[in-house]
């Protein structure tokens, strides 16, 4: 992947005056007229600047969004990488709760409280610590068989996210990770949801641990208005390098699939994360 720009900075959060509000949420989200072109690398020294811009970039998206559209529509990530950040959105008193609509980016095949379930690990760190609840709480339900699952969540979005020109349903935000492996969402390495043109939720099974996943799909994904990839650990330095200096071959590598036609998106790595590419 080409034209990326690599920032090495920190976003501190209530540290500016009212008049410079709008300013410094354009900022933090990278939604200027005159920012970097999509695809922007932000890396960040440590795990809790890391957090702390996530964080701040969320609050950004949430509150341009609400007074635009007056609504969030937000797509959560699972995995380990979001947590802190989630505890530090549970603490933010600038998002308007009641106004967001939350739904997920992909999930396993479980129940809710099941133990590696991507709605409970939110639940616990973030939406049960809200002083409101959202508006809308989507959660994908992982207990029905992968093809109705794929099928309902689908439907939810349908009726809930408004659709763009397109006619595909426009998230404000959408939160994505990367594996080790280079996949994003629940698209891995060689599914055949990398190929999926029309479903907007797709039900796959994954060789590798012998289970189905449900996951967004690009076309759903590179509808988004915001993409916002979150990259932290030494163990994905490596990957990260090949995504982002490597030639395109998003069958192997399927974060590289993420092209929001009409939108941004971003990358928020960790300094261990980044330490294999180009500065």
């Amino acid at each position: 992947m080409t034209n990326k720009t690599i920032e090495t900075h920190s976003v501190h959060r209530g540290d500016q005056n009212e008049k410079d509000k709008r300013l410094v949420k354009e900022q933090r989200l990278g939604s200027r007229a005159d920012s970097p072109e999509s695809g922007r690398v932000i890396v960040q020294p440590n795990g809790a600047e890391f957090a702390l811009t996530a964080a701040g970039m969320i609050a950004a998206a949430s509150l341009i969004s609400i007074e635009m559209r007056g609504v969030f529509n937000v797509a959560l990530a699972g995995g380990s990488t979001p947590g802190p950040v989630y505890d530090l959105l549970a603490e933010d008193s600038d998002i308007d709760w009641k106004r967001c609509r939350v739904f997920w980016s992909d999930e396993r095949c479980v129940p809710p409280d099941h133990a590696e379930n991507n709605y409970r690990m939110a639940r616990e760190r973030l939406l049960d610590r809200l002083p409101e609840p959202p508006e809308v709480v989507s959660r994908i339900p992982g207990e029905l068989s992968p093809d109705q699952a794929a099928c309902a969540y689908e439907q939810s979005i349908r009726e809930n996210v408004p659709a763009g020109g397109t006619g595909i349903p426009r998230f404000d935000l959408i939160l994505l990770g990367m594996g080790d492996d280079g996949h994003t969402a629940s698209l891995f390495p060689g599914s055949s949801a990398l190929d999926e043109t029309d479903r907007l939720v797709a039900a796959d099974y994954v060789s590798k641990f012998n289970a189905h996943r449900l996951t967004f799909t690009y076309p759903l994904i590179n509808a988004g208005r915001h993409v916002l990839i979150l990259v932290s650990g030494a163990s994905k330095a490596v990957t990260l390098k090949a995504v982002l200096e490597g030639p395109h071959r998003p069958d192997a590598l399927p974060v590289q699939g993420v092209q929001p036609a009409s939108g941004q998106f971003r990358w928020l790595v960790d300094a261990d994360a980044a330490l294999s590419i180009r500065k």
